[in-house]
């Protein structure tokens, strides 16, 4: 698998992005309005939040989806179009109309996302109006302006792309994300894009994409809050593949490509926790030694939801004590006698008590950008690894003057 340069949803074969201001936002040097097409047919697959109260969008997508079939996805920010009732629904569907008839589509084969400030109607005839201008504007170089399109309160566009050697051929792996706060699985304020070029089934699609999910956008968290919205949507198109050729779950090249879909998902995960509202690090929660997976990350979110050990982060305070905490009222099996705690790769806690450190030292290293946490729980051989950030006077500005 390799990195490609400045990759984005559109480094895949036929597929074609566009970002623009619409009026959704005030600020008309602000884009707001995004759209990803496959000008190839792309079978399709999505997961979306489990909070029970949804926004219009992914109700109109999952109507949308019944044949796992989408060519195009049309997506704003400004606005989540969430809890706004029929009219809401209305909305969704009319975005979705429209960029139909743009691109010369059936209503079916276009999906809707929505982000924003829950409870507003959309300005619809100002995003009907923009929209053939958008189509108008689709490119293969205009990946990182869809990307633009969907920003909220982020602070740089997110987007990324693999290229990855199959059996059958050479093919690309591309996407695009949004997410600042809101952040928790399962999943959290965030949209996600991602295209390939592999021609997929849509039941398999379905599968890499759920797998991709749980390791990584389900591994992230900020502030404990599961939006109404958060969706990750995924195209694959065939055209990197000779015809009739069709990559599958449980094959050899479907293991591969499924690396590259985790492998993207991983990057704009880790891409949405850096850049978390008010933010100032990253921190990577690794947890070995668990008896399975589902433990090791349950251990994991534990410590990353824990509003005191995040300050402890963003104040470099070397504070042991609020990770074992936070481990210890995880929900899981273990035994405090064994666990091991390090750092940025200094030993904090072993063999139940805490060890000799240099805090001064430490608490040197903790003004770095990317903070390790690594927990080992020396109960078996399973690991997962969680991604959060510190939590910081910015994020209580942001988000108590959000809608002032």
């Amino acid at each position: 698998m390799q990195e490609i340069e400045n990759g984005s949803i559109t480094s895949p074969k036929r597929f074609q992005g566009a970002g623009m201001h619409a009026g959704v936002k005030s600020d008309s040097s602000i884009k707001d309005l995004a759209l990803v097409y496959s000008t190839a047919p792309a079978t399709a697959a999505a997961v979306y939040t489990k909070n029970l109260v949804q926004a219009a969008p992914i109700h109109v997508d999952r109507e949308h989806l019944q044949d796992g079939v989408a060519r195009a996805v049309i997506l704003n920010s400004g606005n989540a179009n969430a809890c706004t009732g029929e009219a809401g629904m209305d909305h969704a569907r009319r975005m979705c109309a429209a960029t139909a008839a743009a691109l010369g589509l059936v209503n079916s084969d276009v999906l809707v996302c929505s982000t924003g400030l829950i409870g507003s109607q959309l300005p619809i005839e100002k995003i009907e109006t923009a929209i053939p201008l958008l189509a108008g504007s689709l490119s293969d170089q205009g990946g990182p302006d869809a990307a633009l399109g969907i920003m909220t309160t982020d602070t740089f566009a997110k987007h990324c792309a693999v290229e990855v050697e199959l059996d059958a051929r050479t093919v690309r792996v591309g996407a695009i994300a949004k997410g600042a706060a809101m952040i928790a699985p399962n999943m959290a304020t965030m949209l996600a894009l991602v295209s390939t070029d592999a021609r997929v089934p849509s039941a398999d699609l379905k599968t890499m994409l759920s797998a991709a999910v749980s390791r990584t956008f389900n591994c992230i968290t900020v502030d404990g809050d599961m939006s109404t919205n958060d969706t990750v949507i995924a195209m694959a198109n065939g055209a990197a593949l000779a015809d009739g050729v069709q990559v599958v779950a449980n094959s050899a090249d479907g293991h591969k490509l499924g690396e590259a879909i985790e492998a993207v998902c991983s990057e704009m995960a880790k891409a949405i926790a850096r850049d978390a509202e008010g933010s100032t690090k990253l921190i990577t929660i690794q947890v070995n030694g668990a008896r399975g997976e589902q433990e090791a990350r349950q251990v994991g979110l534990s410590v990353a939801n824990s509003n005191l050990v995040k300050t402890a982060m963003f104040g470099c305070d070397p504070n042991w004590g609020r990770i074992l905490c936070a481990v210890g009222y995880s929900g899981v099996d273990l035994d405090p006698e064994r666990v091991e705690v390090q750092l940025c790769g200094t030993s904090i806690y072993a063999d139940g008590a805490g060890t000799a450190f240099d805090a001064a030292a430490l608490s040197t290293a903790m003004q770095a950008e990317d903070i390790p946490i690594d927990i080992d729980l020396r109960a078996g051989s399973a690991s997962a690894q969680i991604f959060t950030c510190d939590l910081t006077y910015d994020y209580v500005r942001l988000n108590a003057e959000y809608t002032t």
